[in-house]
């Protein structure tokens, strides 16, 4: 049987059209130590700083510290099967995150894989973890107020849309039911909310999910965990993954709030790394680039200039205290990158007053301009009714004979401390809290008793619901204060009937 060579030249023709050149250069280096979830790698020359490295076994690594002779390495998962010797090689990607309408609802980890068993998430969109801050003239003033649905913050503390307000504390005081809160506020209001927890038990989470799922608040939260139990790098990363997540929709124009709770399990997250890539401590152990850690993070929160489509992030960054000590280390670093903070305390806490917020001690730096006309009408005169009544409070121990004014500053007091108070996930709409402060204010709870106050505000505002719907709406619509005629006959309308159901 003889071979035509026409057939031949045919074949090689078609091997030769079909042939693709394919050139693949892989940057590969070895392990040469790892210990602690660290590892270092020689002969990575060129990775970037932040890059994603991948281990022979498939877990992931993030390039740390870029030294002379070996890389430092953080790696994202479990360490135990990596060895020395073992092949590590470049991503060429930096570290990053998806985004996008498919994480709202759903609960992921620091990688934003996600870990709610509801199978995977369909988005292609990715941002890295690490961006630039918008500058200067990207930026608008706050403005827009951001409703929490808590009296004694929409009050006294205002927070507006693009602020940075830190919520400062001893352990077990309330910090995460305020931003749960603040959370279930946002129904309605157009915001997506990111919920960011770092080192929590996986119970606790799973219980602020649940509450969320419950009230509905889940259809707009997206939330990120980095759990106790996780290596250190997912507790740093977490917040920056939360961050970005946010910046994809404040980049289309929408409004955002990422609550971090709390930073001071990053931070000492990010001291564990530091101290493992033999970096040099500094007060109390901390590297020397903590507040960079922070300020780089607080300062991507921000409201973007018209120009830029008018999206916000707001961040509530959450800080831990030592037996109320906020002259410590990471609370002044927080305090001087944020626009405020809200103080709680133990003390006020455990004596029933909850939220137990410290008024003397917490500030907004945006102030008025984060509040709409009627709250800022009614709320002028809180703080120094509250400072007053802390102050004759003490004096009010010793002496029995007080003279008119004095008591009628303590009971105004009082009635003060009695009106801020609030339920667990109970937020209010901001014209039911200008009714019930305009009632405080104005002098029309001066006649009911103080273990009343309570119950008449949840008659009030149900009454109030029922039969004069109107002043609601018009406080809502014109953000302004009704005529004070028709809110002193509404007000003395429902002391009627309250005074008899007694």
């Amino acid at each position: 049987m003889s071979i035509k060579a026409e057939e031949i030249s045919a074949l090689i023709k078609k091997q030769i059209e079909s042939y693709q050149s394919e050139m693949k250069v892989s940057d590969v280096g070895t392990v040469i130590q790892i210990g602690d979830g660290i590892a270092r790698a020689h002969g990575l020359d060129n990775v970037m700083a932040g890059e994603l490295v991948e281990f022979s076994n498939g877990v992931m690594g993030m390039a740390q510290n870029l030294e002379e002779n070996n890389v430092g390495i953080v790696i994202l998962g479990p360490y135990k099967d990596i060895r020395e010797g073992d092949e590590v090689r470049r991503t060429g990607r930096i570290m990053e995150v998806p985004v996008g309408d498919e994480l709202i609802g759903r609960v992921v980890n620091s990688l934003g894989q996600p870990v709610d068993g509801l199978g995977p998430i369909s988005t292609t969109k990715t941002r890295p973890i690490e961006s630039n801050a918008p500058g200067v003239m990207d930026r608008k003033s706050v403005h827009e107020p951001l409703q929490t649905g808590i009296k004694a913050i929409d009050a006294l503390v205002p927070i507006g849309r693009g602020q940075r307000e830190l919520i400062i504390g001893d352990r077990q005081t309330g910090k995460t039911s305020v931003a749960i809160d603040t959370i279930l506020n946002q129904k309605d209001q157009d915001m997506v909310c990111i919920y960011v927890a770092i080192g929590q038990k996986e119970s606790t989470v799973r219980n602020a999910v649940e509450t969320l799922r419950k009230h509905g608040a889940l259809e707009y939260t997206i939330v990120v965990t980095a759990s106790a139990s996780q290596p250190a790098p997912m507790l740093f990363l977490a917040p920056y993954a939360g961050v970005t997540m946010g910046e994809e929709f404040m980049h289309n124009g929408k409004h955002v709030l990422v609550v971090y709770d709390d930073l001071s399990k990053q931070a000492a997250a990010y001291r564990e790394l530091s101290l493992l890539l033999r970096r040099p401590p500094g007060r109390e152990a901390f590297p020397g680039d903590v507040f960079y850690l922070h300020s780089r993070l607080l300062e991507r929160a921000a409201k973007l200039s018209d120009a830029k489509g008018g999206g916000s992030i707001t961040a509530l960054p959450f800080v831990e205290t030592q037996a109320g000590d906020i002259s410590a280390y990471i609370p002044t670093n927080v305090i001087s990158i944020t626009d405020g903070q809200i103080f709680l305390q133990s003390d006020l806490f455990f004596s029933g007053v909850r939220p137990a917020i410290n008024a003397g001690l917490s500030v907004s730096r945006v102030g008025g301009s984060a509040q709409i006309k009627a709250m800022k009408k009614v709320s002028g005169t809180l703080r120094l009714d509250l400072a007053a009544y802390r102050e004759l409070e003490a004096f009010a121990q010793f002496g029995s004979d007080l003279d008119k004014a004095t008591k009628a500053k303590l009971d105004r007091g009082a009635r003060t401390v009695e009106v801020l108070k609030q339920d667990l996930n109970k937020p209010l709409k901001v014209e039911k809290q200008v009714m019930i402060l305009y009632s405080l204010t104005k002098g029309h709870l001066d006649d009911i008793p103080v273990t009343d106050i309570r119950r008449f505000e949840d008659e009030f505002l149900s009454w109030l619901d029922r039969n004069h719907t109107e002043l609601l709406d018009q406080i809502r619509t014109t953000k302004g204060l009704p005529e004070d005629e028709a809110m002193a006959a509404a007000i003395n309308e429902f002391k009627k009937t309250f005074a008899k159901s007694e």
